[in-house]
């Protein structure tokens, strides 16, 4: 296996790694930096957008431009730079977290208390600005993502140290009968993403690891790595291959602050990805 480094770099708080197939680059953010990120592995430059508040996760819209997890809620940023609320639900201690496009278009948003007490909430979020909590009471809430063939979702409260799995019906975007898939006792379980034959790679934070898991909950791979904070992965690259990684410096000091500590990781051809969904909105 091989580790490279994607971009050096510092981030507080990198986090929410997305794949663009249609412009070939990585979507990343520095969550407490409120920056929005994107690196091209062709040209070997990563451009930062500031944004005005803490932001979870920038995701792709099937029009052109971002959608964005922010603090006080949804927005929406055109190619042109314009950036507007299409969901505000602004709470005093709340921000936005991960976040992720499920197979029809729909964004899936998390948030947590910058305290972390179980006050967040994850919301399915229609093209339209519709918004409904799917549940609540969350403490940490993170990675999200659905099988191959659309019938199941997973989702990460990383309080909760577990992956959980639900029925997931793509024509309502109804997720139900929610229940653990695979308990994590190395870290915590944060950012995730499904691979082509429906296996569940979860970046472990304080772990050092990125796990894989049957659809079964059966634990099969664990790769090492060569920071303690990873906090999310995607596939990318051409042939969606290539595992891209983030990581966390928050919280580390003397010899747990790695040198690589904040920087994006790849481990070309380590596994077959499935292309990432664009906000229909």
């Amino acid at each position: 296996m091989v580790i490279e480094v994607a971009v050096r770099a510092e981030a507080a708080l990198g986090e929410a790694p997305t794949w663009d197939h249609a412009s070939g680059t990585l979507l990343w953010v520095d969550v407490l930096a409120s920056e929005v990120h994107r690196h091209s592995p062709a040209r070997g430059d990563d451009a930062v957008l500031e944004v005005p508040q803490h932001v979870g996760a920038a995701k792709p819209r099937s029009r052109g431009g971002l959608v964005l997890n922010l603090r006080d809620g949804i927005a929406l940023l055109d190619r042109d730079g314009t950036r507007t609320w299409l969901v505000y639900w602004a709470r005093e201690g709340v921000r936005g977290n991960d976040a992720a496009v499920d197979p029809a278009g729909r964004l899936w948003a998390g948030t947590m208390r910058y305290d972390e007490e179980p006050d967040g909430w994850l919301a399915r979020v229609e093209p339209s600005g519709d918004a409904k909590v799917v549940l609540d009471k969350v403490g940490v809430s993170n990675g999200i993502g659905w099988s191959p063939d659309s019938t199941l979702m997973y989702y990460i409260d990383s309080a909760e140290r577990r992956i959980d799995v639900l029925d997931y019906d793509r024509d309502t975007g109804e997720a139900t009968n929610r229940r653990p898939l695979a308990r994590v006792h190395r870290g915590l379980p944060d950012g995730l993403t499904v691979d082509a034959s429906g296996a569940v790679w979860v970046a472990l934070f304080g772990g050092a690891a990125v796990h894989r898991y049957t659809p079964a909950g059966e634990l099969d791979l664990e790769l090492e790595l060569p920071v303690g904070q990873p906090t999310a992965c995607c596939f990318g690259g051409p042939d969606f291959t290539d595992l891209y990684v983030t990581s966390a410096r928050t919280g580390l000091s003397g010899d747990a602050l790695s040198e690589l500590a904040g920087s994006v990781l790849v481990l070309p051809g380590v596994g077959e990805g499935l292309p990432s969904n664009a906000f229909a909105g």
